[in-house]
């Protein structure tokens, strides 16, 4: 015989993100004088009460009597709390309708305003045990009923004992009123519940630490709203990644740990171990020897444009998705471009200089204007288009070459080799990627190409020019200057010293690879690389990806999704649909897209099906990486 689970859930801290009566403080206490000391009077004993150091009903008393509230600020704080439900409640608001005869919320708290709440997510409301205020003629709140069990130390474990409650008892919370109820023995067992806080008085006494309820549901094997518990997605961010990012991140439930600097080969290949989702910038080096440790990971997000720092091809032979921001920092660089074709057309960084030595050396030698002057763009992606409409607008006569066929903007010139482009042009700005064939794109020979007292801008990759040789040019003074925003090698950190050939160079602009580095542009890169992650983990599209099939897909309904990801042989699809068949699996939806080396099916089907059919999946020759959603 099955037995029944019986869930009894917490309300303050649990259900929701937030302690109500804190927020019913912050609103009570809008005008009063004293506002800030009675707020942390009132957290401090909200904690003392969780964690046991003050019995529950002196906590209670203390923080009814501070608030000094009434009815119509309780109507206001039920407004707040329904914008505060922890977020992986909102995501399994299908188990808790589905489930609702066997789920119980027993809290603290008071009715006036955990009944809203939680009777929306369907939960029933003869199922919401928890405190009542008394109110006065005047609306004020003078105090609760003292004789309801919840009002009282151990009220918690009372109140079960009455319902006389049938089947294994799991309860669910985060504090030590929650860890009460098991250590009376009426509860099989009690889950610390850390989404919103972390008690470690509390979760020291736990059966089993839940960082959400996709966690009790997994170890539940309950029906639940995601496949995989979120909880166990670790996630490793580098290099500074912008806090929207981390804080994106860490809001869809993952595990997310943080790491300020670029980490070497050897430490990223230790870290990698079990680790399912990668951030990274620029300096981190994702090589062959730290994948070959990636047992874990899925996806991998470069928080720039650039992903030459990445082995694609080792990826896609492991099945992991690769992410960038190929135009959240366009703008930036762009403006970069400009300023310092400007910067360097007037002298200006060898002049500053000079003045903060106390010199003054006014003088028009060596300065001219823009306009009129031939800009020869060198890769006209995203940012050489951009960069092409706003110097036009500046009076720059603009030219450019690329390798593919790119129609001109505004009226801009196509030039059909590199070889005329440097002889043509005054400024030449790189805007190139980072495949190998660039490498040394700007070498001794094609800088003598250039035109004598032209400037050089390299905003692109450190490895496309010959920096000796741009040393050499510089020195000679067949270059009037250049400006250098990337190098061969970098200092991994803040703290490493930068070590150059082109230190010192007159008209020499050197910036520590900041052309993306605006709160602008980082901000974007934040929102849009861990949207794209995210979306893959959920629903499997790899739109944008930059070494996966690009496949973008309907919202899953009423069914489970299929992933399976393959080397690009041929029968394989046929493998899939004929093991789906002899399975009598309906299909709902499938996509198939390939590229050179991999496949990327995509089947959504009846929810019914075995075991059996996940493991013949998972065994066809050529399978890469298996996965399923739903």
């Amino acid at each position: 015989m099955t037995v029944t689970k019986k869930f009894v859930i917490d309300f303050d801290s649990t259900f929701t993100q937030v302690e109500a009566l804190d927020i019913l403080g912050e609103i009570s206490l809008n005008d009063d004088p004293e506002k800030e000391r009675k707020l942390q009077a009132i957290k401090d004993i909200t904690d003392q009460g969780m964690e046991g150091t003050l019995t529950f009903r002196e906590s209670l008393v203390k923080r009814v009597e501070i608030l000094n509230a009434n009815k119509s600020q309780i109507a206001e704080l039920v407004t707040v709390l329904k914008e505060k439900v922890s977020n992986s409640f909102q995501r399994n608001k299908e188990f808790l309708r589905e489930n609702a005869e066997d789920i119980y919320i027993i809290s603290n708290g008071f009715k006036d305003f955990v009944v809203p709440i939680v009777t929306a997510y369907g939960i029933k409301e003869e199922n919401v045990f928890a405190n009542e205020l008394k109110y006065g003629e005047d609306g004020k709140i003078i105090g609760f009923n003292e004789n309801n069990p919840l009002s009282k130390n151990n009220g918690k474990p009372e109140t079960i004992k009455n319902l006389k409650l049938e089947g294994d008892i799991y309860v669910i919370g985060d504090g030590y009123t929650d860890y009460e109820i098991k250590a009376s023995g009426v509860a099989n067992k009690f889950y610390a519940f850390t989404e919103n806080i972390n008690r470690p008085t509390v979760s020291s006494k736990a059966d089993h630490i839940a960082p959400s309820l996709d966690e009790i549901l997994y170890i539940n094997k309950m029906n639940k709203k995601f496949s995989y518990p979120k909880s166990r997605i670790n996630v490793l961010l580098l290099e500074n990644v912008h806090p929207i990012g981390v804080e994106l991140m860490r809001e869809e439930g993952y595990n997310v740990e943080v790491i300020s600097s670029a980490l070497s080969e050897e430490e990223l290949a230790e870290k990698i171990k079990t680790v399912s989702v990668l951030g990274i910038r620029s300096k981190t080096q994702v090589t062959k020897k730290v994948l070959e440790n990636a047992n874990r990971l899925i996806a991998v997000g470069a928080f720039c444009i650039g992903t030459n720092q990445i082995d694609l091809d080792t990826c896609q032979e492991k099945g992991i998705a690769v992410f960038n921001a190929p135009f959240s920092n366009t703008r930036s660089v762009v403006e970069l471009a400009i300023g310092e074709i400007i910067f360097l057309m007037r002298n200006i960084a060898d002049k500053s200089k000079l003045m903060h030595q106390g010199k003054w050396n006014k003088s028009a030698s060596g300065s001219v204007e823009i306009r009129g002057k031939k800009l020869g763009i060198i890769g006209y992606g995203n940012i050489g288009a951009q960069l092409s409409v706003l110097a036009e607008n500046m009076g720059l006569d603009v030219y450019y070459y690329d390798v593919l066929e790119k129609l001109a903007l505004g009226n801009a010139t196509k030039i059909d080799s590199l070889e005329e482009l440097l002889n043509t042009c005054d400024v030449i700005t790189l805007h190139v990627d980072g495949r190998k064939e660039n490498k040394l794109l700007i070498d001794k020979k094609r800088l003598k190409m250039m035109k004598k007292g032209s400037y050089l801008i390299n905003l692109s990759r450190g490895h496309v020019v010959d920096v000796p040789a741009l040393r050499d040019a510089l020195s000679s003074g067949h270059l009037a200057g250049a400006a250098i925003d990337v190098f061969p090698s970098e200092p991994k950190n803040n703290d490493e010293p930068f070590e150059s050939e082109l230190i010192g160079l007159p008209n020499t602009i050197l910036t520590p690879h900041i052309g993306g580095s605006t709160l602008e542009a980082q901000e974007n890169i934040a929102r849009f690389v861990p949207g794209k992650i995210i979306e893959y983990i959920n629903t499997g599209n790899t739109y944008n990806s930059v070494n996966f099939p690009n496949i973008q897909l309907p919202f899953l309904q009423d069914a489970h999704r299929l992933i399976h990801i393959h080397m690009n042989e041929p029968g394989i699809m046929a493998k899939i649909n004929q093991i789906l068949a002899e399975h009598k699996i309906n299909i709902v939806g499938q996509y198939l897209k390939t590229n050179e080396k991999i496949g990327y099916v995509i089947t959504d089907i009846d929810k019914a099906y075995s075991n059996k059919v996940i493991e013949d999946l998972k065994s066809i020759e050529g399978t890469i990486r298996f996965r399923m959603l739903y």
